[in-house]
């Protein structure tokens, strides 16, 4: 087994992906940025996003150490199903480009808060607020942290305390030339996560082929699927003991569509890349998005699953292992990158650390413009200037990232971080998602309910957690949605004025026209979803 660390060839590889990366992020911060900056301009990067660096900026944002560790070490452990995550994502953006996206933009939408304080008031929009921020800073932010310098740590040997501060400086030199660097950025971001992704998957497949005496990778995919049959199955019976993360159909009928839309219909780390854009771009950038989708399970589950087979047959051995001497899933990514030769472990390196940074100074800059835009320009200082506000939201990242750091090493008790991430973002999904859902498409949605439902959310999804600690949180998820649209229908038809409500949104079916070529591309990625549920059922 090779040692764990990076060789001279790996370093360079990896040292001319940093310069590149912060040479061409400076190069579109000083080409892009003309006179003064707005907000608008340094928050939402108005106007200056192509489809494909919408597209790409969605995924490298999303796609971070929480899927190549995380999502492979759930691999290892559960199998293909995990991947419904990012499938059933392919098939919620094109609803939410087809119905979310043509409301915010005819509205002149620029954070998720201040949709709510136009739809409802600035009381539900600053409850929400807060939520938004307490989750994206302590579970999000923290939780990508953690798996970006765990990675670091198992592939390069570089000591975890200094893996988490050089990561986060990193992101904040990203973060801080604003959506434009980040938008642009990330097109070479995924450029290198999905290069250096297929090679480790290269790598883990033919290491199966080696060792089952096959002749290409084809002949490994078939090994892995006879040596591991119960790991490609994309809907668990209830006897599997991975049903509480994915229970059975909830993934392709139930709650897995509230958890999918939610974060990317209403999500700011999300969404906020295409409220720059016009609705053409925006809906071309969320499609190219969902194309991508549906290769990302290719590049992290596969390679989790081969290690799993291969840890079967002995080829790994402590590697896996925690300091417990425990079977650690989310060494598995890790452990596959070592075995990389000189110069193309480099590479993945550089792929991890692309899906790392990217993500976090996508979090980092939704972070610091819900509190720029949303607490301190209406609370605190009302009248600062522009050029205040991006200073402001410049200090902001700092912070946020000082906490991360300070709290990531916390979460090093975790078996597999990628089902705590889903967990604990589900608190506040089924509420967010109700007042969102309701409020778009329901005039009759009164201010009132949706402050009983954005209150009640936190309480209700940790009750249903102390008392139904045995229903998959998917399941407790739907139930409290469920529970949650009944308050608040039940709320509004109890207040006569909302039959008249002046802050109901005017929807009209031309809104929601889409050009054939949409269509099509729409069809064509349900047919490959349809087509891969069918094999894998």
């Amino acid at each position: 087994m090779k040692q764990t660390g990076l060789e001279t060839p790996d370093l360079i590889v990896f040292f001319l992906y940093f310069i590149g990366i912060s040479g061409y992020g400076y190069w579109i911060y000083k080409r892009k940025s003309k006179g003064e900056t707005t907000s608008a301009d340094y928050f939402l990067a108005e106007g200056a996003l192509t489809y494909w660096a919408i597209g790409a900026s969605l995924i490298a944002s999303n796609i971070s150490a929480e899927h190549f560790i995380g999502m492979s070490g759930s691999g290892f452990a559960m199998g293909l199903a995990i991947s419904s995550y990012e499938w059933m994502s392919a098939a919620a953006l094109i609803v939410v480009a087809w119905f979310f996206v043509p409301i915010y933009l005819k509205n002149n939408i620029l954070t998720m808060p201040q949709f709510l304080r136009q739809r409802y008031n600035p009381v539900v929009a600053t409850i929400m607020a807060i939520f938004w921020l307490l989750l994206y800073v302590f579970v999000n932010l923290t939780s990508i942290l953690y798996l970006g310098a765990l990675a670091l740590q198992v592939t390069a040997g570089i000591d975890f305390t200094w893996a988490i501060a050089g990561l986060a400086v990193f992101a904040v030199v990203i973060t801080v030339g604003g959506m434009k660097v980040i938008g642009y950025t990330d097109v070479v971001q995924v450029v290198v996560l999905v290069l250096g992704g297929l090679a480790t998957t290269y790598l883990a497949l033919d290491m199966v082929a080696d060792f089952f005496d096959k002749p290409n990778i084809l002949g490994a995919f078939s090994a892995l699927k006879s040596e591991a049959d119960t790991h490609f199955h994309m809907i668990l019976p209830r006897d599997n003991p991975y049903y509480k993360d994915l229970p059975g159909l909830t993934v392709i009928v139930g709650a897995m569509w509230i958890n999918n839309l939610n974060y990317w219909g209403c999500n700011q780390y999300i969404i906020q890349r295409t409220l720059g854009a016009d609705l053409k771009t925006a809906r071309r950038g969320i499609l190219f998005a969902a194309f991508l989708k549906l290769l990302i399970p290719l590049i992290v589950v596969i390679p989790g699953i081969a290690a799993y087979v291969l840890y079967q047959k002995g080829v790994f051995g402590q590697e896996m292992l925690d300091v417990h001497g425990t079977v650690k899933p989310d060494h598995a990514y890790p452990v596959l990158l070592n075995l990389l030769p000189a110069g193309l472990k480099g590479m993945a390196f550089a792929a991890l650390t692309a899906a790392i940074v990217a993500s976090l100074a996508g979090k980092a800059n939704s972070i610091s413009t819900i509190f720029t835009l949303d607490i301190y320009k209406l609370y605190i200082n009302p009248k600062a200037s522009e050029k205040h506000l991006v200073r402001v939201g410049k200090i902001t990242i700092w912070v946020a990232m000082a906490i991360a750091v300070v709290i990531a090493p916390q979460l090093r008790v975790l078996e597999q971080a990628y089902q705590f991430i889903q967990e604990y973002s589900s608190f506040i999904t089924p509420g967010v998602f109700a007042i969102f859902f309701l409020g778009m498409f329901w005039k009759r949605t009164t201010s009132l309910a949706a402050m009983v439902a954005a209150l009640l959310t936190i309480p209700l999804s940790a009750g249903f957690k102390f008392w139904l600690e045995n229903v998959p949180f998917l399941d407790r998820m739907g139930y409290i949605f469920l529970i949650l649209v009944a308050i608040i229908v039940v709320l509004s038809l109890m207040d006569p004025k909302s039959k008249n409500n002046p802050k109901g949104l005017e929807i009209e079916p031309s809104m929601f026209r889409t050009s054939p070529g949409f269509v099509y591309v729409a069809l064509l990625i349900c047919g490959v979803l349809a087509g891969l549920y069918t094999v894998f059922w």
